[in-house]
């Protein structure tokens, strides 16, 4: 008979120390294994504590970001806007050698979890590719080699779903935690939002949780102490537009 698995979902986690703690707590005793779909660094102000507490959680498929790739020397940045640069180049210069290795050695993705998970940091097709409609969504579909695949690097909670031809999409209500059934015949691509930078609005840390069980992704919001996170990033000399943005969600 096989294993029940739950997988904790982490996504764009950006350096921000206070929410991933906060999804932690939230999420304490809900998961088996964790999947990590990149940007662990960038924008905030903990950039080691939080590639720290991920290594010591031993995810099980963990992928790099564009953010990642930037702040460990993979990439120069060039296509960040300039606050962004200027927080890759801060977080490349506090990075241990030993965390700045750990972020080298992450894979692209896409990565095959099982026979119904798959994750990717963009999309299947390319790891630096948006999606946010329905036609990037078909795009990515046709790659897609698993009945679900879990995407990141938008920030923004989303679920996809196709049967036949037709590509259905629509946006979790935020003050619902939401549990989206996986139709057996139909595939889904699905973001759950990020941990430590949302931008739909709400300020509250997103994470998920997929239990192939039950066939469900369950999608949740937790409150986390912004202000602290906002000390963090003005006290460590980073743009004050990176504090800011955290109480707005955007």
């Amino acid at each position: 008979m096989k294993d029940v698995v739950r997988y904790l979902i982490l996504s764009d986690l950006h350096a921000n120390l206070d929410a991933l703690d906060a999804v932690l707590a939230d999420a304490s005793g809900a998961w088996d294994r964790m999947l990590v779909l990149g940007d662990l660094v960038g924008y905030g102000a903990e950039p080691n504590q939080v590639v720290d507490r991920v290594r010591a959680l031993k995810p099980i498929a963990a992928i790099r970001g564009n953010h990642d790739k930037a702040a460990c020397g993979l990439d120069d940045g060039s296509q960040f806007n300039h606050v962004a640069r200027l927080a890759a180049e801060w977080t490349g210069g506090q990075l241990t050698a030993g965390n700045r290795e750990y972020l080298r050695q992450l894979p692209s993705g896409p990565i095959q979890v099982d026979a119904l998970v798959e994750i990717c940091h963009g999309s299947p097709f390319d790891e630096d590719q948006y999606i946010f409609d329905g036609h990037d969504a078909s795009d990515a579909l046709l790659t897609a080699t698993r009945p679900l695949c879990l995407f990141g690097h938008t920030h923004l909670p989303v679920m996809f779903r196709a049967l036949a031809e037709t590509v259905q999409g629509s946006v979790p209500d935020p003050d619902v935690d939401t549990a989206l059934r996986l139709e057996s015949g139909a595939r889904y691509l699905v973001n759950v939002g990020s941990v430590g930078q949302p931008r739909d609005g709400d300020p509250r840390a997103a994470y998920g949780i997929v239990d192939d069980g039950s066939r469900e992704v369950r999608m949740r919001r937790v409150l986390y102490p912004v202000e602290s996170a906002q000390r963090k990033i003005l006290a460590a000399g980073l743009p004050a537009s990176l504090a800011n943005r955290l109480a707005i969600g955007r």
